[in-house]
């Protein structure tokens, strides 16, 4: 692909820009995602989960991600406005659209809070179960396979603190897994976890901003 002195002069990036290695590479070079699948939470905490605002983000457990689309409007993104800049004009992703596709709450308090905790007795506290420091629990993130492997089922006749771990246990994971995903990938990070041990006050919470705010 060659572009004459004009074109060169007009697309003055041009030759930093995706469209150039067309003509050079059959690479299309598309931008890595991160998804994790989730399983189909267990009858008994559906209604928490309706309860709490994140029965919206459930529906897309077993989201597909176009990474041909998403590098399209990663190129198209202008950081400086946050906007994405299309031929037809400007468009952006607002709280109302968060609302209406997450049925997220937008409004009400805000994910703030300590971060300075021993995560080990955190995790014997809420959830009655201890990963291996160093292995499992790497500072304060813990691997998503082990929450899998050990929080993400049920006993049949649960008791209510059990139901609560479960609950907590299945939003973290739906927090990192889906909603809020990022370049580590396969960790969650344990603060998220302070803000669901009162599950009264976590229906409270704006988590449609915060999911704004990290995309």
């Amino acid at each position: 692909m060659t572009y004459s002195s004009i074109t060169k002069i007009l697309l003055s990036k041009q030759n930093k820009h995706r469209s150039a290695l067309i003509g050079r590479t059959k690479n299309e070079n598309m931008i890595s995602s991160f998804c994790h699948s989730m399983p189909k939470p267990n009858p008994v905490i559906v209604p928490i989960l309706e309860q709490l605002g994140f029965a919206g983000v459930v529906k897309l457990r077993h989201l597909k991600v176009d990474q041909a689309l998403v590098t399209t409007l990663v190129e198209r993104w202008r950081p400086k406005t946050h906007t994405f800049h299309f031929s037809t004009g400007e468009c952006t992703i607002t709280l109302e659209d968060v609302a209406l596709q997450l049925e997220l709450k937008v409004d009400g308090l805000l994910i703030i809070g300590p971060t300075m905790f021993d995560w080990k007795d955190v995790c014997d506290t809420y959830i009655g179960i201890v990963p291996v420091k160093g292995e499992t629990l790497i500072g304060s993130m813990m691997k998503l396979k082990w929450l899998r492997d050990n929080m993400l089922s049920l006993l049949d006749e649960p008791s209510e603190e059990q139901v609560h771990a479960h609950v907590m246990a299945y939003i973290l994971a739906l927090i990192r897994g889906v909603l809020m995903p990022d370049k580590i990938g396969n960790k969650v990070h344990l603060m998220y976890l302070a803000l669901l041990t009162n599950l009264k006050r976590t229906r409270r919470y704006s988590w449609g901003s915060a999911y704004l705010a990290m995309l």
